[in-house]
């Protein structure tokens, strides 16, 4: 099998070896620690899953790519993170208050390990790997991050899912101490998000831990965040606290404010557009320091993940189920 790659940007875009040290050292190091401490379907219920399958991607090429990875301090300093502000430089600023130790996860719904679980427990055993994605946000600008982290289904299956739980739910902290912008309207806090149980269960979706061979920093979602690279960095629950499987598609965050602009799904489709742009390009963040975007790229079907996850939504309008 294989991937579709997007071709590489220019020589003047790629990233310094002064933020990608030395991977084997690194993943050494982390995985002696006990752990990294550091929106809808238009009103209707979203379709059961498939019965097949999703076939593995290790063997793929799909955890890497040759594409140049955006700077660690464009990553770092350009985000998403309302909790923390709506501008994009707030998270990197308001959120060096963040306590993320201890840190625990309330798992509860259609399993038979409900509980509150600290998180070296729920991680204990998993090394981190690293994994090279690309990520696109809804808004028409992409990166391409190395994270650190372990598959999502690997703690999923540790909390034995009964077979009534179709769908996961994950809940970020809202706390207003620590959070400026929780005590603004910006949402229905606290922010929720959630998958299908294929989806959560397919070996691309990453809980995350750490990114560039370092911690995850707090306005990039420490300690814990989830990364589904198929999907628009909006689906990405940052600091999660929670961890839910249901029986019906769960609320989440955005589709709830905005359902015509954030679908449950939220999988990348260049063809379906945003009511107030075209998802046809993306800015690719990868500069050189002299500037922050490198050129207008097109945007690919699943964000370039098309043979891993197309089958996941076989039958389905993708069109409708956006």
């Amino acid at each position: 099998m294989h991937v579709r790659r997007t071709p590489p940007l220019r020589a003047s875009a790629i990233t310094g070896e002064d933020v990608y040290l030395d991977r084997r050292r690194i993943l050494t190091a982390l995985a002696a620690l006990p752990a990294i401490a550091a929106a809808g379907c238009r009103g209707a219920e979203p379709p059961p899953p498939p019965v097949d399958v999703p076939r593995s991607a290790a063997a793929t090429g799909a955890f890497d790519t040759a594409e140049t990875r955006t700077r660690y301090e464009d990553a770092t300093s350009y985000n998403n993170f309302y909790e923390f502000g709506s501008g994009k430089a707030d998270p990197s600023r308001a959120a060096k208050t963040l306590v993320t130790s201890p840190w625990s996860v309330a798992v509860s719904g259609e399993c038979a390990r409900p509980g509150s679980v600290p998180l070296e427990t729920l991680l204990s055993g998993l090394v981190p790997e690293e994994r090279v994605y690309r990520m696109r946000c809804v808004e028409g600008w992409s990166m391409v991050i190395p994270w650190l982290g372990v598959p999502l289904a690997a703690v999923l299956k540790r909390l034995a899912p009964t077979a009534d739980a179709r769908f996961v739910a994950f809940t970020s902290l809202a706390d207003p101490r620590q959070m400026p912008g929780v005590r603004a309207p910006i949402l229905d806090w606290p922010y929720r998000e959630g998958l299908r149980i294929d989806e959560a269960m397919h070996p691309l979706a990453l809980l995350v831990t750490g990114m560039y061979g370092k911690p995850l920093p707090q306005q990039n979602g420490a300690p814990l965040r989830l990364v589904v690279p198929w999907k628009y960095g909006f689906k990405g629950i940052k600091s999660i606290v929670a961890i839910e499987f249901t029986r019906r598609a769960p609320r989440t965050a955005w589709n709830d404010m905005q359902p015509r602009e954030y679908g449950f799904f939220a999988n990348v489709n260049p063809d379906v557009d945003h009511p107030r742009w075209s998802q046809k390009t993306e800015r690719r963040i990868a500069g050189d320091g002299n500037r922050l975007f490198a050129d207008r790229i097109p945007t690919l079907p699943f964000n370039g993940y098309g043979e891993q996850v197309a089958g996941l939504y076989r039958g389905m309008d993708l069109a409708r189920w956006y």
